[in-house]
């Protein structure tokens, strides 16, 4: 797909996406800080994947979004229903975590994980020297099913 095709993807369907890589890159963190216990793991990765924690990562990320990515990270952000709002955050808060997992979601699908890297770790100054190295290169199913097929 190129840039306009995943800018034409359901903000619902990016920010689905966008969860897994904003996961995987709290995962990636983690494991890189040397966490080994998963009690300890999913306590950690809280702090980082809460709406919370989203949304004020995203208040720092802002500035630095291009045109494009500003367009994405707005139509995620005004989206219409809002359902499932954490009892902990409110509705502004959760949207704007809805809208980074977008955002993400957008970047991963252009191929685009240097700039994920670099805004994951502007949003998070606990990670600023993080290398994530879970996210060097996109996952690409074809190839990984002609592999395991052979």
């Amino acid at each position: 797909m190129n840039e306009k095709e995943n800018r034409l993807q359901s903000v619902q369907s990016l920010a689905y996406l966008g969860d897994c890589i904003v996961e995987l890159c709290v995962r990636s963190l983690l494991l890189e800080r040397g966490l080994s216990h998963s009690r300890d793991l999913n306590r950690a990765a809280l702090s980082f994947v809460s709406a919370i924690a989203q949304a004020e990562a995203m208040e720092r990320i802002l500035p630095m979004l291009s045109d494009a990515e500003r367009d994405v990270y707005r139509r995620a952000h005004n989206t219409g229903h809002i359902s499932n709002v954490p009892k902990s955050a409110t509705v502004g808060q959760y949207r704007a975590a809805t809208a980074m997992e977008a955002l993400f979601g957008y970047l991963y699908l252009c191929g685009d994980l240097p700039r994920v890297r670099e805004l994951f770790r502007a949003g998070y100054p606990d990670a600023a020297d993080a290398k994530l190295p879970l996210l060097s290169q996109p996952i690409v199913l074809s190839e990984a099913t002609e592999t395991a097929s052979e």
